[in-house]
């Protein structure tokens, strides 16, 4: 069952247009959406109202959610099409691909190739242009391009069966390649400007017609440049500005928004002028008086420490020493890169949205903070804590049937969990469904390691579990010199029910109920050590459902292996055959047969063995 709060995320979010996205425990992507006003549109999830079985379904999953703002319910439309077919989420009803959008399709393949309208999934080695928002754009689109470079319509059908020219020809929207009008080299020409101007070129393709209109006036043809000099000055109306997708450009905007000691920025990348996503940053460590510049500085040298910057970088302001860094980051790429803050037009209205986003997601983690802060107060007050904890450690452990054990552990403070902190144990050497050895293994390694390594101690150590599980960490800790560290049980409430747990530290025991802030954030907390400790077992899991015990026997290597699986049908058939009949397979001799057949029967003893442990 979800532990998240989707009345309380609902209530936090903008009234504007955006997309959201829903994850489950494990990260995946459940479900993308769009609205013309998140706040309603994600409320309604989580109302009292009837669901269908399949949204009750979903939201009994849902873990997390985000959200992008976007500038009109068109462009949520565009970018929730892009995130659903990114992340293919299992929830979504109709999965919308290219089939919900029109594009421009330049067919290959042939000499004179042919460009016209489009709907269906894209396959190569035909070139797509779009999506685009409606037909009417697209149609637009077709339209001018027809006028500019005469390129065909027809079907190869028609065009092959063609011996004069047809009415496109006549209205001056077709070069007539089908009767030989004009010749390949300059079709191919007048392809190449097609794409260039679908892809924003337009300075080429200006160069372009004007050199044609040149050649016209030079054969003194001052009709055909008359109208090509007409064709250059419409040439900008071609088709309407997309703000998800567009030309061939990559950029990436950053919008910045700042609290004193706390920043946001939301980056978004278009890559061959298609967004393809965006991702808000929170810089820790901040100081509150620190200048916004320096902030945008900072977060330029450590964003693009391990990426490779655009050719041109869009911000919401200057930051701090920004020739130098165009300098730097151009090392970097190889070739310049521009930082550009004074914008106009689109580009303008592209950075402000940025900074809407950054804005709209400071709001949301600051409220989150605040949350916390408040379960953190409770708690201290609760179990008598000097003050709140800075740095709490929950661990839990994670099985079945006592195989692939693995113990977890995760750390939270003000800010939130500290991801980059969190740790997983593969336990071993114990009686398999041991939960008290191994919950004694984790604590012992994880503060064994940190003493020896002079790292930074919890405030509090949460176990995930109740007297007996908080008897070993009083043990460890003990053992450890760590006795001054206080701790923590929790144990689950009567049918297992979220927010009746107890919460055991030192000879008391309270349950602070369901609306209390600290079951709240015990929960939180709680669930997050399950969680990682769950994905870590499945892991351990599925690697070893995908290994074979045959890769630990020295001098069999991969044909080997194929070979005798070959052979005897699969493992199981090996596993029953003798020596001598192993040695009959082609490459294997007599000492190796022995070792495989030695080995096997080790592994098979030592799962029998396991197996019997279990049920007992």
């Amino acid at each position: 069952m979800s532990r998240f709060d989707g009345r309380a995320f609902a209530a936090s979010l903008s009234t504007g247009p955006g997309v959201y996205l829903m994850r489950d425990a494990d990260g995946k992507v459940l479900y993308v959406g769009k609205a013309r006003n998140l706040r309603r549109r994600v409320a309604s999830y989580f109302s009292a109202r009837p669901r269908s079985a399949r949204i009750d379904l979903m939201l009994r999953k849902v873990d997390s959610m985000e959200v992008s703002l976007t500038r009109t319910e068109a462009e949520a439309l565009l970018l929730e099409n892009e995130w659903i077919k990114a992340h293919r989420p299992r929830f979504n009803i109709n999965l919308r691909d290219d089939k919900s959008y029109p594009w421009i399709r330049l067919e290959a393949g042939h000499p004179f190739a042919r460009i016209g309208f489009y709907r269906g999934p894209r396959k190569p080695p035909h070139q797509y242009f779009g999506p685009f928002s409606s037909a009417g754009s697209v149609r637009e689109a077709l339209n001018q391009i027809y006028q500019l470079f005469g390129l065909r319509q027809c079907r190869d059908s028609v065009f092959a069966h063609r011996n004069r020219p047809c009415l496109q020809y006549q209205i001056n929207r077709c070069s007539a390649p089908c009767v030989g009008y004009i010749s390949e080299e300059a079709y191919q020409r007048d392809v190449q400007a097609a794409v260039d101007f679908l892809q924003g070129k337009n300075e080429e393709v200006i160069e372009y017609l004007a050199e044609r209109m040149e050649e016209a006036s030079g054969r003194l043809d001052f009709e055909q440049a008359a109208r090509l000099r007409d064709r250059i000055r419409s040439m900008q109306q071609v088709r309407a500005n997309q703000y998800v997708t567009g030309g061939t450009m990559d950029i990436d905007l950053i919008g910045m928004s700042v609290l004193p000691g706390n920043a946001a920025l939301h980056v978004v990348e278009f890559r061959h002028g298609r967004n393809v996503g965006g991702r808000t940053y929170f810089p820790g460590n901040l100081d509150e008086d620190m200048p916004e510049p320096e902030v945008l500085s900072a977060f330029l040298g450590q964003y693009y420490a391990e990426r490779k910057p655009p050719a041109e970088i869009l911000l919401s302001q200057s930051p701090a020493q920004a020739r130098l860094w165009e300098e730097a980051l151009g090392s970097r790429r190889g070739s310049a890169v521009r930082l550009r803050w004074r914008l106009r037009g689109d580009r303008s209205e592209w950075v402000r949205l940025a900074v809407a986003n950054a804005e709209d997601a400071l709001r949301r983690r600051q409220a989150e903070r605040d949350h916390i802060g408040s379960g953190l107060a409770a708690l201290a007050e609760l179990i008598d804590l000097p003050s709140p904890p800075e740095r709490i450690e929950c661990f839990d452990i994670s099985h079945i049937s006592g195989t692939e054990t693995v113990g977890a552990c995760v750390v939270f403070g003000p800010g939130g969990s500290d991801k980059k902190a969190y740790r997983r144990y593969n336990i071993r050497d114990i009686v398999p469904g041991d939960d008290y050895a191994a919950m004694k293994q984790v604590l012992k390694r994880r503060y064994s390691r940190a003493l020896e390594g002079n790292q930074v101690l919890p405030d509090l150590v949460v176990v995930d579990g109740g007297k007996g599980q908080l008897s070993q960490a009083r043990d460890v800790m003990e053992e450890l010199g760590l006795d001054a560290v206080p701790l923590l049980g929790v144990a689950k409430g009567p049918a297992r029910r979220a927010g009746y747990e107890t919460l055991i530290f030192g000879d008391q025991q309270a349950v602070p109920g369901p609306h209390d802030p600290v079951s709240h954030l015990i929960q939180q907390i709680r669930d997050e050590a399950h969680r990682f400790a769950i994905g870590g077992h499945r892991k351990r899991r599925q690697k070893r459902a995908q290994s074979s015990p045959l890769e630990a026997v020295p001098g069999i290597g991969p044909r080997r292996r194929q070979l005798l699986l070959k052979h005897f049908g699969g493992l199981q058939g090996l596993v029953d055959a003798g020596v001598d009949e192993i040695e009959r397979v082609p490459g294997i001799s007599r000492k190796l047969a022995e070792l495989i057949a030695g080995h096997l029967k080790e592994v098979s003893a030592r799962s029998s063995k396991s197996g019997q442990s279990s049920k007992t």
